[in-house]
């Protein structure tokens, strides 16, 4: 049984490995990120709504957080970067 969490864990750290890679990243960005790409990308949509103070459906949240969340991978990974490369 330890020896199935080992390998299940080692799978994980491979996969999450694989998941902050800049080859992954930037196209998950500007396909996810950016998708729709007309009229407007959904994701500049849901800002000008968040700003308007217009942003109230569920599904409308859900949707910032889903076109957001590659972003926010991306700029970790770029700060990680930075931080590991002035340290």
């Amino acid at each position: 049984m330890a020896s199935f969490v080992y390998i299940e864990s080692y799978k994980v750290k491979e996969i999450m490995k694989y998941l902050f890679e800049y080859q992954f990243l930037i196209p998950l960005v500007l396909l996810l990120g950016f998708a729709p790409f007309y009229p407007q990308p959904h994701i500049v949509e849901k800002i000008r709504m968040l700003l308007a103070g217009t942003l109230k459906k569920p599904i409308d949240i859900f949707d910032l957080v889903w076109h957001a969340w590659p972003f926010v991978l991306l700029a970790y990974r770029i700060l990680r970067d930075i931080r590991n490369h002035i340290g």
